[in-house]
């Protein structure tokens, strides 16, 4: 009887043992370090995936890594019922460098956006004056924004919905990058509209130039907040430190998450102005977890790392070689590439037999990338890469297309 390889045992584990809820590519990491990944079986792989942006730093950072275990070996949660001494300057590093007037940290996405939410709807009803029940906030279709209830009950993908119904009201879908649409959507009861810039989940879905400029123009008029989720495009995915900034507007509140630890441990915060922001009074939210000592440390130097390596700023350029090198690829399978940063959606004909499979036969060449929405091969390296790493990918990318 032939024995299984590592991988192979700990797949059959975790398939009787787990929960069905993944669908994940059959490799199995054991070890990173930059834009790489080792399996269990020894083979090395370029990860083009970056864990969803949360490793934009890179695997295995040693500055966040470094911080992190002194962080442990000190302090490394006291609840929000006590103060601890590294909360405070995190605090102010992520106001000056974001340009926001406060923060709130919270741990997963879902909980920094569920935070949003309830920050636009409170606003709304101390703010505003809008009828208590009747707040209405406009989203997008196509958007991901978490798995939680409430947040799912304004997806529009039938696996996230997925019967888990009755959902939260008060959300009013439009489609993206309609202006117009947005425009319609908005009465008496509208407190704020919340989208993502980019809709990275959809398959880096870039808005027509003008939306997010047009967003703010209606936000305006109207009184309402604008709010966007940059918990994928933020912290230098798309080039520049958020992806509002392409357009040259402010929103009045942004949630991040992911790259703000480098992907050492779940931090995210929701960042706003102070009008915003003072709706949160003691007692009325909060997070055992949130702003925890450890949290902080491993945020503070992932932040560093961001601008000390001026990842920002590779990323705008190498974002420039990235795009001309997809859009020159050889290949009669391709419908389209989306690009913005070191972000890419490389969209397949329907023709050419879905993602998955291209996603596989590039695993076997040593290179890791996610499919989504059946046709889109999702890219997105941690931000560390350097322009030689993109030609090998790309020449993977081109060679599987072929």
């Amino acid at each position: 009887m032939a024995t299984l390889a590592k991988s192979e045992t700990l797949i059959q584990q975790e398939n009787q043992y787990g929960a069905h809820n993944y669908h994940p590519l059959d490799v199995v990491c054991t070890k990173g370090e930059g834009v790489f990944l080792t399996d269990v079986d020894g083979k090395k792989y370029m990860d083009f995936l970056a864990a969803y942006s949360a490793v934009n730093q890179g695997h295995n950072h040693p500055k966040i890594g470094e911080a992190m275990i002194a962080q442990v070996k000190s302090l490394a949660l006291t609840s929000r019922a006590f103060r601890n001494d590294q909360f405070p300057p995190l605090l102010e590093k992520l106001c000056r460098l974001t340009g926001f007037q406060k923060a709130l940290m919270m741990n997963s996405g879902a909980e920094a956006v569920e935070t949003a939410l309830k920050a636009m709807r409170k606003w709304g009803y101390d703010k505003k004056g809008i009828e208590y029940g009747k707040a209405e906030i406009i989203v997008a279709d196509g958007n991901f924004h978490g798995r939680t209830t409430t947040i799912v009950g304004f997806s529009t993908d039938p696996d996230s919905t997925s019967r888990f119904g009755p959902f939260t009201p008060g959300f009013v879908i439009v489609p993206y990058g309609d202006l117009d649409a947005v425009k319609k959507a908005v009465n008496k009861n509208t407190c704020a509209i919340f989208m993502e810039p980019i809709q990275g989940e959809g398959g880096v879905i870039i808005p027509p130039k003008g939306f997010l400029k047009g967003l703010r123009e209606v936000a305006d008029q109207n009184n309402l907040l604008l709010v966007l989720d940059e918990i994928q495009s933020g912290l230098g995915r798309t080039g520049k430190l958020f992806a509002f900034e392409h357009e040259g507007i402010r929103p009045d509140g942004v949630t991040i998450g992911k790259a703000l630890s480098g992907g050492y441990y779940p931090v995210s915060a929701f960042l706003a102005n102070d009008e915003v922001m003072d709706v949160f009074t003691p007692g009325i939210h909060g997070s055992t977890y949130g702003g925890n000592p450890l949290a902080c440390a491993v945020a503070s130097a992932a932040l560093d790392v961001l601008v000390d390596e001026k990842l920002v700023e590779k990323t705008a350029e190498l974002g420039k070689h990235l795009e001309a090198r997809l859009k020159g690829m050889k290949t009669d399978k391709l419908k389209e590439v989306r690009v913005i940063g070191l972000w890419a959606g490389v969209q397949l004909k329907p023709e050419a037999g879905g993602a998955r499979k291209y996603c596989y036969l590039l695993k076997d060449r040593g290179m890791l990338c996610k499919d989504t929405h059946v046709d889109t091969i999702r890219l997105a390296p941690p931000l560390v890469i350097t322009k030689e790493q993109i030609d090998w990918a790309v020449d993977q990318l081109e060679a599987v297309l072929a």
